[in-house]
């Protein structure tokens, strides 16, 4: 072999493991958040803030939706898992487009007309999203029930979760009612820059892990990882509704 030749593959494992282990590093630091971040609840400063406020403020709230989705571990999983597969860009639109018509429904919807769902429930949901969406990309559902779910259908359904466990909290917090709708405009506004934030990431992350030949060998442990990611989140929300 020509010194060029190791040279080249030896420039390929390092991109590779340094991008595997990026990914993987990723799904530790969402798995040991702080007890807050398990909660899918909003940092205690900022919750003070969203209890005091009176009137429109909307750079304020597009802060607080940009950072609460570039820290939401819960949707960062979810969308890693939307994409996983997904190589081009129109397709990856349209289903990051889906989850982002989900989310934004039942979060202004759900503030808005004060409907409530217990978030110890609502978060185990949304981690089960996780779990489903690794099993779909490990092709689990063809092998053992044979049939394929529309992937785009269920991106929209667990969207729709995912915004009534924002939405949950929000109303817990008892947001001030002057310059509500204006506010959560600007809030969900906020969430949708986050979240293109967060894809911009991630994207990039997997743009070189793909580059490289192990991408296929490693993305079934990615995924039992990001199942098993999703599994400790609804036990982590069970348990909480148990001892609650």
């Amino acid at each position: 072999m020509l010194p060029s030749q190791q040279g080249g593959r030896l420039g390929v494992g390092f991109t590779l493991r340094r991008s595997y282990l990026l990914l993987l590093s990723l799904m530790v630091l969402l798995l040991t958040a702080s007890g807050d971040a398990w909660a899918h609840a909003v940092a205690e400063g900022d919750k003070g803030y969203i209890q005091e406020i009176y009137g429109v403020h909307l750079m304020s709230f597009i802060y607080l939706g940009a950072k609460h989705m570039v820290t939401g571990y819960d949707h960062i999983l979810f969308l890693l898992g939307v994409i996983f597969f997904l190589y081009r860009m129109q397709h990856i639109a349209i289903y990051v487009s889906l989850f982002a018509i989900g989310h934004s429904t039942t979060m202004l919807l759900g503030v808005y007309f004060d409907i409530g769902i217990n978030s110890y429930v609502i978060d185990a949901i949304i981690g089960l999203s996780v779990v489903y969406k690794a099993l779909d990309n490990l092709g689990a559902f063809q092998r053992w029930f044979g049939v394929q779910p529309n992937t785009k259908a269920a991106t929209l359904i667990f969207g729709l979760f995912h915004g009534f466990g924002l939405s949950t909290k929000i109303i817990e917090y008892e947001i001030s009612s002057n310059g509500l709708l204006a506010n959560l405009l600007a809030f969900n506004l906020g969430v949708e820059i986050g979240q293109l934030l967060a894809l911009g990431a991630i994207l990039i992350v997997m743009g070189f892990w793909r580059r490289t030949g192990g991408f296929l060998r490693h993305a079934y442990t990615a995924n039992v990882a990001m199942m098993c990611a999703g599994f400790m989140l609804v036990g982590y929300q069970l348990t909480g509704l148990f001892v609650s």
